[in-house]
This record gives structure tokens, sequence and C-alpha cells, in this order.
């Protein structure tokens, strides 16, 4: 059995309409050192986004996610940001701000799985729960 490994996480929010504070939760964004890991998912759900604002511009926050993932990943085209070394550009993404794209605070926790903890983070954080068995 491998070793627990420490990781940070944070949940990445759209928030169609700033003024309100409503927000779903649209992916998430995980750091850990042991592995040098710096990872970013997303899980965009429109429809419930539009719940919140039917005229929120899906294409651009769509995009502006994207941006996130191709940071996380250090690509070329990710900007100045994603040529900084990975935990600094883990803290620049979890920096608190005031606009469409938020993340909650940053979360600590350890796992024997750090290959599977994005898809098992977006699962529980992001994607709506499956209805419960029986029902």
């Amino acid at each position: 059995m491998r070793t627990p490994v420490v990781y940070d996480y944070a949940v990445i929010r759209v928030v169609p309409r700033v003024e309100r504070e409503e927000f779903i939760n649209a992916g998430v964004l995980i750091s850990c050192q042991a592995t040098r890991t710096l990872a970013a998912a997303m899980a965009l759900d429109p429809a419930r986004l539009r719940a919140l604002d039917p005229h929120v511009d899906v294409d651009t926050v769509e995009r502006h996610l994207d941006a996130i993932v191709r940071i996380c990943r250090g690509d070329a085209d990710g900007g100045p940001i994603a040529a900084l070394p990975a935990r600094a550009r883990f803290h620049w993404l979890t920096a608190r701000r005031s606009s469409i794209i938020q993340v909650s605070p940053v979360h600590t926790g350890r796992t024997r799985d750090p290959d599977g903890l994005c898809e098992r983070l977006l699962a529980r954080m992001v994607r709506p729960p499956a209805p419960p068995v029986g029902a």
C-alpha cells in the first residue's frame, strides 16, 4: 500500500452575478508537493449555471475555466502566470477575487491515490450527487 501524501485543493466556482453571491461549483484545483502535481479539472453544467442567470455567456465562462487548466499545466499559451513555478501558480489561482470565476478557501487532505484525486474531488464537490438507490 502506498504512503499517504498531503495535498491542497480548492473548488472553482462560477458566480454569474457577483452582486447576488450565488454560485455553482465548476471544477477543482489541486496541488501536491510530494508528487509535484498541479492540476485542475472542470465539469461545468451549463443548465445549472443558466438557472442562476439565464443570460450568462457560457462560452466565455468555459474559456476562462480552460485558462485555469492551461495555467496549471504550464502551457505556453497560458500567459505569463503559466511560466511561474507550480506552487506560485497555485497561490495565484487561489487568490481571493471578486469576479465571475472564484475559488473556495484552500483545504488540505491526504490520499494514497493521488492519480485519481481530480476525478474523486469532481465527483464529490462538483457533479450532482447520484440519486439514492431504490429512489
